[in-house]
């Protein structure tokens, strides 16, 4: 947009998909969220099922994923919903009861969901206000198809939720992804970090593993103050493999800076993660995630997401 602000509105093709993902840590440590809307849910069994059958319209497989953690008030929600229950524009999306809109330099998310598998209300609003917006989008596939945009790598977030009754500010994200064709047709996997350093600019490292075996490394620093330049990526450094045995791998520049904080999220094909690792001298505290699409790809898997993943027509 204009304003620097992400669209909304953006084109997705038949077996494509695109999704907002925000993410944040409050400054006491104690809780976190991510929110993902996604239009052509790449993680969804409904959408991978219907694709065996031919081309699908992204639109019809829509969900807005909202993840809370913490004591009290964890909860974890993620409908699927069809294109009747999709309605978006340039600074709106909206999908079922929950919404995303970019207003006045704010991401605003109005959450309405039902958690599962104990059906609880997740009910609430999320702002993350940019420090620094980011207009680079970077490409992670050689074949072109995939995309990836850091929207605010630097940024603060306010959660005001009443259902659970909760309210906190800290460190907060927001990036954009976009695709031509599904995840796992050119992927096998990847591991993607952020980090806030104490001066307030943020770091990611997107190490990604092609279908082909090929390795691609992205290593960013977002200043605060405005701008951003690749950096050297520094060593890889395993961390405990998840009650699943997904593996996770994240980058530190010495291994004794490395922290397990805690697992968010342990499911048979992903992990979230907060964790402490030493970037270029410093000791940041960020989120991690690793996904297994080869894991993903497996039938058992897939059948036991819809216990996780209901789908409603609108």
């Amino acid at each position: 947009m204009p304003d620097g602000g992400p669209r909304l509105d953006i084109k997705i093709g038949s077996n494509g998909y695109a999704w907002w993902y925000l993410d944040g840590l409050s400054d006491d440590g104690r809780h976190g969220i991510t929110i993902i809307a996604l239009i052509g849910s790449v993680f969804s069994p409904y959408y991978a099922w219907a694709r065996e059958k031919g081309p699908v319209p992204a639109e019809n497989h829509c969900a807005m994923n909202v993840a809370l953690y913490g004591r009290p008030g964890s909860r974890w929600a993620m409908t699927e919903r069809g294109a009747s229950a999709l309605d978006r524009g340039p600074t709106h999306l909206k999908i079922g009861p929950s919404s995303l809109r970019w207003e006045n330099g704010t991401a605003i998310v109005d959450v309405n969901e039902i958690a599962v598998p104990f059906p609880r209300r997740i009910r609430g609003t999320i702002r993350i206000t940019p420090i620094v917006l980011n207009d680079r989008d970077f490409t992670l596939h050689s074949n072109g198809q995939h995309h990836w945009g850091p929207i605010a790598p630097c940024a603060r977030i306010e959660v005001e939720m009443t259902h659970p009754d909760l309210t906190w500010a800290g460190s907060g994200y927001m990036d954009s992804n976009r695709g031509s064709a599904p995840l796992e047709d050119d992927f096998q996997g990847w591991d993607w970090s952020r980090a806030e350093l104490p001066n307030g600019d943020a770091v990611v490292y997107y190490d990604l593993t092609q279908r082909d075996q090929t390795r691609c490394t992205i290593a960013h620093r977002f200043f605060a103050k405005g701008g951003s330049a690749a950096i050297d990526a520094p060593p890889r450094i395993r961390l405990p493999n998840i009650n699943w045995q997904v593996a996770r791998i994240t980058r530190s520049d010495a291994s004794s800076r490395v922290k397990l904080l805690k697992t968010l999220e342990d499911t048979p094909f992903y992990a979230r993660s907060a964790i402490q690792m030493g970037l270029e001298g410093e000791v940041a505290t960020g989120v991690h995630e690793s996904l297994n699409l080869d894991r993903f790809n497996q039938r058992w898997v897939q059948v036991l997401l819809p216990f996780r993943m209901p789908r409603r027509a609108n």
